[in-house]
């Protein structure tokens, strides 16, 4: 499989990572592990920044795949088969309507901007 295969097959195990996450079928573990998958994928914040000329870029090259990889061996095969196919048709009446799900990162932002305006002014 080249690099654009692989990257077409992650645009579509992200979102079934997503909803693997939301199965009853999946296991505790394997739920833990695609909630950290999926905000670091819908995270802002990246262990090392985008700015840092290669690094940054290397950073989401290797660590999402990693993440998703290990997130899709921990679900049971048959389940994530499932929600793959959920996960095809996911964008096809247009981008999802659940804005809520951007609150955690929202917060995260909120709570890095409120310590910086508290390290300067008091």
């Amino acid at each position: 499989m080249n690099f654009k295969e692989r990257a077409k097959k992650l645009k579509t195990d992200i979102p079934a990572v997503f909803i693997a996450m939301k199965k009853k079928e999946t296991p505790i573990g394997a739920k833990l592990m695609a909630g950290l998958t999926v905000v670091y994928a819908l995270s802002p914040i990246d262990l090392i920044p985008d700015f840092i000329p290669v690094l940054g870029c290397l950073d989401d090259i290797i660590l999402l795949p990693a993440l998703v990889a290990l997130t899709i061996r921990m679900v049971p095969s048959d389940v994530f088969d499932e929600c793959r196919q959920e996960a095809e048709g996911l964008w096809a009446g247009g981008r999802p309507k659940k804005w809520y799900y951007a609150l955690p990162i929202v917060s995260v932002w909120l709570l890095i901007l409120l310590l910086i305006v508290k390290a300067i002014y008091f």
